[in-house]
């Protein structure tokens, strides 16, 4: 058979010729559209707030949806932007010339710090409409507060850092009271922990922030204009409410870690990334005179959290002295920079600049950009007007970026929602491997793309990787829906192609035998996948032709197994002589109809074995279709073999109690043939009576005397009931047994002295033994010695039977002296008899006049009555009324016709003449047929009394209510 490896690898070319031409008229290659159907909406969308300030804007904050803007002088704006019609005024109440200097607000929205340029400061609580001086902070100007994250609340800040133009560091705590709102100075303390320098000396502390890490693990970043901090310890558990004196205590002696850059613009500013509410930030971007450090934050680390850090240089158009950034803010892949009259995003994994938004002189300078943590928005205001940034679908062209930097895995996270994405992420992985030589890397994603199959296969062909062109297939194979049945099929098939190559190959190679065994199994479990039984099953020709003309008998045998085709798996083992693997398999799956096949075969070499699993099988098996397979064998085999003939038939008919004939008939056959002696023994077991016989009895008539086994033959007549045939046989094989069958007919005593007489026939005339003969006698009470003197010959002398002849003499003499004695007895049983008649004939009985009939209750004597001997009284109609319904109908009838004729007879005659003599006579015979028709009719009416008779005794089931006349009794009661 041609290699459809081959033939499928003139197709790919074939293929590919067209798709390379249907490539140069511009037919895309993959099977996604790569087309925008609308105008795709920016990452960062602008929307400016429709808000005129009545006054210059100074200074704004956002945290928690919440929202603080400073107005001109004394003016205080605060906006739930859940409720953005609902603003709030807060007048400071401040008559000098003091000016909002920066405004601080915590994570929660609940704490707003105010910072004046007198180097005062103010705090204001959501919850109340008044700010309040904090007189311990007095004299510092604020440059940046370090809010407490972990344990703040909505009136305790919990310990707190606040940095200082002068480069203080100073931790406060500040509460609310309950109840007494500032009945107290809200600033519990305000102490001094630390100072930040330069080369020059102190230095503005620009940024503070908190973070805390495992195990307990604080970290405490702040910044300067030049200068990035961090100070890392542990705060003991418990003692957290302390504050964080103890870390800045532990570089009282010596400089914590920092991160310097030479180029200064007068300020920083440092801006961090948090994915969830409530976590920790993950990255982080720094704003100072060289350009942007940003990176990741690695809390595991154990002196320094910043990790991954790149330098971002400010471009040409950037000019720190001219137009220098203002803030900045960082998202999950972009940092925004805010200039004098634009925003620019910067991609932090290309650092290449995505977004850029100029803004109209109109509005005026843009003074500070600022990030809600809490909703991902952006704000940016001037003076005069306030503009709001949503980010929207910020990771829409990350996969790309990574994809370009070779980093698939995290483009394909990036793009699981767009397919088409996805798939030439997955094109570029797959080349990309595929240029590095990582083959099956490459084959694994070329199976997840929609790259055109032809294409592909032939790469790996080309490149003589057929274990990777594997790959690919299985892959795809697995990809393929249920409804591609044609693809299915031909990747199937090919795919069993060329692991069987593959496993030729590997076979031959002694140190590839690992890599044989592995490829192996590979291939069986390819087989045996659920997914792939429908495919193989249904084309489960061409793969055994492929097995076939591989010489893989192995693997042909293993694929019939998971098809269930075990009549080839029988068939394989038995033509390689490996009869117990046959039967093996048979006895595991107890397939009947591979029984029935393969029988034959099988018992011819071992045939204890195959009745061992014949009786394993129990009934599934029908034992009729076997004796094909037991005749053939008992025809060729020794008395040994056929015994485990007979064992299974045994069993058959002692144990599973099987009735059918051709089984009983063929057990039979095997006794007659081998075992006389338990051929008697299952005959007397069958029985006697022919209904309860489940063997042919002409059958085993004819084997048995075919075999010369006469008493299986006197058995099997005896049930037949063909008993003088079954003494004609038993008197050539055994007197005695002869005799017991002689016996049998005891319902017919002519048969029975018929068989006898030929029992002493035989007796006297062939053995001519007259004591045996006379035994006979003796054995049978219907012989009598004038029976079998005809027998003896002329010669024999009378002393031999003298005995017998006076015995026979004696029986006459008492059987006469028995029938005198029953006569006399019979004649004095017919004088009591007539006694007893005459004795009723004259019995009477008294009526007196006021007896009344039982029946209806009136006087008895008005008319014809009947006195019973139990004392009952009934007058004739009643009576009749009563016996007539329960009479049999024969009996109905006659009454009928007697009553008739009675009626006839009491008619007068017409004529008035004198009768004759004849007419006299004629008279006499009429009365007298009167009297006899009364007598008949009594006998009939009055047999019995119907009160103390058998009638009333078969009455005593009878309903009250005749069932025909139950309806209308029942409406007579209503």
């Amino acid at each position: 058979m041609a290699s459809i490896l081959d033939e499928y690898e003139d197709a790919l070319y074939r293929s590919a010729s067209v798709q390379q031409s249907r490539a140069s008229v511009g037919i895309p290659h993959s099977g996604y559209v790569n087309a925008r159907l609308e105008k795709e909406t920016p990452i960062f969308n602008k929307q400016r707030i429709d808000f005129a300030p009545p006054e210059k804007i100074n200074s704004l904050v956002v945290s928690s949806n919440q929202l603080c803007m400073s107005l001109g002088k004394d003016t205080l704006l605060r906006i739930d932007l859940g409720k953005p019609d609902e603003p709030n005024q807060v007048e400071l109440g401040r008559k000098d010339e003091a000016k909002v200097y920066k405004m601080f607000l915590d994570h929660t929205g609940s704490h707003l710090l105010i910072a004046l340029s007198t180097s005062e400061c103010l705090y204001l609580n959501r919850s109340v409409q008044k700010a309040r001086a904090l007189s311990r902070w007095k004299g510092h100007l604020i440059e940046s507060v370090g809010w407490n994250k972990f344990l703040g609340s909505e009136t305790n800040t919990g310990p707190i850092l606040v940095g200082t133009a002068q480069g203080q560091i100073y931790e406060a705590e500040i509460s609310v009271s309950e109840g007494s709102l500032f009945s107290t100075n809200p600033d519990q303390y305000f102490r001094q922990v630390y100072t930040l320098e330069e080369e020059s000396g102190p230095a503005p502390v620009c940024c503070l922030e908190i973070e805390r890490g495992i195990e307990g693990k604080f970290f405490i970043i702040a910044t300067t204009r030049k200068r990035l901090f961090q100070f890392v310890g542990k705060v003991p558990e418990g003692t957290e409410q302390q504050g964080f004196s103890s870390i800045f205590a532990m570089h009282a002696d010596h400089l914590p870690s920092f991160r310097e850059f030479p180029a200064s613009f007068g300020f920083s500013e440092i801006a961090f990334y948090t994915p969830k509410l409530r976590s920790n930030p993950r990255s982080f971007a720094w704003m100072m005179g060289n350009g942007v450090l940003y990176g990741t934050l690695d809390y595991s680390r154990p002196d320094s959290i910043l990790s991954d850090e790149r330098v971002w240089v400010y471009p040409s158009d950037i000019d720190i002295t001219v137009n220098k950034p203002i803030s900045i803010v960082l998202t999950q892949f972009h940092f925004l920079l805010l200039l004098p009259d634009r925003v620019k995003a910067v991609c932090t994994l290309n650092e290449q600049i995505v977004f850029q938004d100029l803004f109209l002189e109109k509005f005026g300078t843009l003074t500070r950009m600022i990030k809600d943590p809490t909703v991902q928005q952006i704000w940016i205001h001037t003076e005069k007007v306030v503009f709001r940034y949503h980010v929207q679908r910020e990771s829409r062209d990350v996969w790309k970026m990574y994809m370009n930097m070779n980093k698939f895995d995290l483009a394909k996270e990036y793009c699981k929602d767009r397919p088409e994405c996805l798939d030439i992420v997955l094109a570029k992985e797959a080349e990309h491997c595929f240029q590095n030589k990582r083959y099956l890397d490459s084959a694994k994603c070329y199976a997840l793309t929609q790259n055109y199959f032809e294409e592909i296969a032939l790469k790996f062909i080309e490149a003589k990787q057929e274990e990777a062109l594997m790959e690919f297939l299985i892959k795809k194979l697995s990809n393929l829906k249920p409804s591609e049945k044609t693809q299915t099929t031909l990747l199937t098939t090919w795919l069993t192609e060329l692991y069987l190559n593959w496993l030729g190959v590997l076979e031959g190679d002694p140190s590839q035998r690992n890599l044989y065994l592995d490829t192996r199994e590979k291939f069986r479990t390819f087989l045996s996948s659920p997914k792939n039984k429908d495919c193989l099953f249904n084309n489960r020709a061409s793969i055994y032709e492929l097995l076939a003309s591989h010489g893989d008998t192995e693997h042909m045998v293993y694929f019939a197994v998971i098809m269930q085709d075990y009549e080839r798996v029988v068939a394989h083992h038995c033509q390689h002589d490996e009869y117990d693997e046959a039967l093996n398999v048979l006895s595991r799956h107890r397939d009947e109809k591979l029984f029935y096949k393969f029988s034959p075969v099988l018992i011819q070499h071992i045939p204890k074995k195959v009745v061992d699993a014949w009786i394993s099988m129990g009934s599934r098996l029908d034992a009729r279709n076997l004796i094909p397979a037991l005749v053939n064998y008992s025809q060729s085999a020794s008395t040994q073999q056929i015994n485990e003939a007979i064992r299974y038939m045994e069993f058959c008919v002692y144990q599973l109690e099987e009735t059918q004939q051709a089984i009983h008939n063929y057990l039979l056959s095997l006794y007659a043939l081998c075992r006389p002696d338990s051929l008697l023994s299952y005959l007397e077991q069958a029985g006697t009576n022919p209904n309860r016989i489940h063997y042919d009895l002409k059958y085993a008539l004819r084997l048995c005397a075919e075999h010369g086994h006469h008493h299986a033959c006197v058995h099997i007549y005896k049930v037949m009931e063909l008993y003088e045939e079954a003494v004609d046989l038993a008197l050539q094989v055994d007197v005695d047994l002869a005799k017991s069958c002689a016996d049998l007919p005891e319902d017919d005593e002519e048969l029975r002295k018929k068989l006898w007489l030929k029992i002493a026939r035989h007796v006297v005339q062939e053995e001519k033994d007259v004591k045996k003969a006379m035994a006979c006698l003796s054995s049978c009470a219907l012989l009598k010695i004038e029976d079998v003197l005809p027998f003896f010959p002329d010669f024999v002398t009378i002393d031999h039977f003298k005995e017998a002849i006076c015995n026979s003499l004696e029986d006459y003499n008492k059987h006469i002296e028995e029938l005198k004695r029953e006569m006399e007895e019979a004649t004095q049983s017919a004088k009591r008899i007539r006694e007893d008649i005459q004795e009723m004939r004259n019995k009477y009985g008294s009526v007196e006049p006021q007896e009344k009939c039982a029946a209806c209750d009136f006087p008895l004597l008005n008319r014809p009555f009947y006195l019973f001997l139990c004392g009952h009284m009934f007058h004739y109609d009643c009576l009749l009324q009563a016996v007539f319904p329960n009479l049999p109908a024969y009996k109905q009838a006659k009454l009928e016709d007697l009553q008739k004729k009675l009626a006839v007879t009491s008619q007068p005659s017409k004529g008035h003449h004198r009768p004759k003599d004849t007419d006299t006579a004629s008279l006499g015979k009429g009365q007298q047929s009167r009297e006899q028709i009364k007598a008949d009719i009594d006998d009939i009416v009055a047999a019995e009394c119907v009160y103390c008779g058998e009638l009333m005794i078969r009455s005593i089931d009878k309903p009250f209510i005749d069932p025909q006349k139950y309806e209308e009794e029942m409406q007579s009661w209503l």
